[in-house]
Parts: structure tokens; sequence; C-alpha cells
């Protein structure tokens, strides 16, 4: 237990040392003053090109914004992040094999599968921290601004997409445990997340793949016993599948780590 908790802190220092945690707490922190800041300021964009617009034929009537304005960036940032969150944390496990740093680990009597809790357990608390950050940022703005008592469903939308991010680090934990390379890890993980999307078009499989907690967008609307019970209902099949496939992409994991070649 002692080296576990050895290894978290080597971990958690590492992330302040690189500057991890500081590009992504930025990040997310950008993202949430975006959200109401542009919704906020289309009304003004929008009236500067009016003139324009209108030589061309087109009129623009006054555009009415509040919190749902703010909470559908919201939805439409969150993706980026995703991806910047991907790009800048992939790389957990590779950079290891590369130091070989994680052999000097593991002779000091540390497990392998204490590697892949203790790395996994990171990247969750990153994701964990930069996402609710954002969302309580952008939840603040759109208190002071507009009221989000009129958005209903918001927490259960935010949730799937929460959950959704927690999926995509698992498949990022499981290629980098199979694969050496930082690029193969993240073309797999993008071809995973494609894949996903893509059988979300089918009427059929849309209800057992994770990419269905993407839409959370569609669950905002207005509050109710009836909206609530109906958002719970349809999220509860992807949910499932989600977090059972987060449990047999960690579980899958540490025996491929074991027999892992370092």
């Amino acid at each position: 237990m002692r080296s576990f908790i050895a290894f978290m802190k080597k971990e958690c220092l590492e992330s302040v040392r690189t500057g991890r945690l500081i590009i992504l707490m930025l990040l997310f922190v950008l993202f949430g003053i975006m959200n109401p800041a542009i919704a906020k300021l289309t009304p003004w964009i929008m009236e500067m090109f009016a003139d324009t617009m209108a030589e061309s034929g087109l009129i623009i009537t006054d555009v009415q914004v509040d919190a749902m304005t703010s909470w559908t960036q919201f939805f439409k940032n969150i993706p980026l992040a995703l991806i910047a969150f991907v790009l800048i944390c992939s790389d957990t496990f590779t950079r290891e094999y590369k130091s070989g740093t994680l052999l000097l680990v593991l002779t000091k009597g540390l497990a392998r599968f204490q590697v892949v809790l203790g790395k996994s357990a990171l990247l969750f608390s990153l994701w964990t921290l930069g996402y609710w950050l954002c969302f309580a940022i952008t939840y603040g703005y759109n208190a002071y601004f507009w009221d989000n008592k009129a958005t209903g469903n918001l927490f259960p939308a935010a949730l799937s997409w929460w959950l959704f991010g927690m999926w995509v680090i698992c498949l990022v934990i499981l290629f980098s445990v199979l694969l050496r390379n930082n690029t193969e890890v993240m073309l797999c993980t993008a071809a995973a997340v494609l894949l996903a999307y893509l059988l979300s078009f089918l009427p059929k499989v849309n209800a057992y793949t994770p990419a269905a907690l993407m839409g959370a967008v569609s669950l905002l609307g207005s509050p109710g016993m009836q909206e609530n019970l109906n958002t719970a209902i349809t999220l509860q099949k992807p949910v499932i599948i989600t977090v059972a496939t987060c449990v047999i992409c960690l579980a899958a994991s540490i025996p491929v780590m074991n027999k892992k070649q370092l």
C-alpha cells in the first residue's frame, strides 16, 4: 500500500511539474468562460453583420439569448475539451515505456496492476476536476446573467457527457497497455469512438452504444417530473453499457499489463 501511495504522489507531482495540470485547468476554465460569453455576445455580433447580410437579402430579426443558449454552447465545446484532454494525456503510459522509468518503479515493489490503477485514477481525477470546473463556471455565469432553473434535465445531460469522457479515457488506458506508441494509442481511440458514433445512427443499436451519451444536449428542455422520468428511461441502457464497457476495459488492461514486456 505504501508503494502505491508513493506512486500516486509521484504521478501527481509529475503532472504539476510538467505543467499538464495547469494547462488542463486553464483549458477548462477558458471553455467555461467561453460558453456564456459567446451566448452574451451573439446579439451584438449579429447586429454588426446585419447590414452586410441585408445586402445579400438576409434579414436578421432580434436575437434572444438565455441560459439554454449558453448550455447549448457548453455541449458544443465539451467535445473539443475532451479531444484536447486526450491529446495531452494519451502519453501517460507510453512516455514511461520510452524513458524506462516504469521498470525502476516496479523494481521497488510496486505491482503492475497498481500501475494501471494509479494512472487510471489520475486520469479520471483530472477529467472529473476539469469537467466539473468548466460546468461550475458556466453554471455561475448563467445564474448571474439569466436563470438556470428554466433549463430542465441539466444535470442528467452533464453527467452523460462526463461519463462519455470516462469511457474515452478507459479506451486510452486499454490501448496504452496494448500498444507502445502514443500515435497508435490516439488513432485506435479515435477509431473506437468513431465506430461507436457511426453505430449510433442505427436505430436498433443506438440505445446500446456509449455514443448515445454524446446527444446530451437533446435532453435539455423544460423542467418537469414527466420529462425527468423520460430522461431516466432514455439514459438507462447507454449508461449501463458505458459503465460495463469501462469496467471491461480496466479489467482487461490488468492481465495485459502483467504480461507486457517492458
